[in-house]
């Protein structure tokens, strides 16, 4: 199981690319990238995350560590470019209505 994370940054905005499974194997290196990004004030992070086409509870409980860390922060976390697939995991736990869901491509995003 791999998962490929590459970096983007213009300005105030990080843009991370993320491409893989994301599951308990993996998870740990999202950690590693994406809550630092999160602890700058007003700094928006956009995870763009067209190329995930599976995410496991451990994998969801990542982005509400990072939503968490974003509020605590004062910065702004955003999700673009989900699958379908993915898309139904956020929307059957209801993490859909907390954490903001772009469902246009990346270039959109910005």
């Amino acid at each position: 199981m791999n998962l490929d994370i590459y970096l983007e940054k213009d300005q105030d905005t990080v843009l991370l690319n993320v491409e893989g499974e994301i599951d308990a194997y993996t998870a740990q290196e999202l950690r590693e990238k994406l809550l630092p990004l999160t602890e700058i004030k007003g700094r928006q992070v956009v995870v763009h995350l067209a190329d995930v086409h599976y995410i496991d509870s451990t994998g969801l409980g990542i982005f509400i560590g990072a939503l968490k860390s974003a509020h605590q922060h004062g910065s702004f976390l955003k999700l673009t470019g989900i699958t379908p697939r993915v898309r139904r995991l956020f929307d059957i736990t209801g993490l859909d209505e907390v954490i903001e869901i772009d469902d246009h491509e990346r270039e959109e995003a910005r």
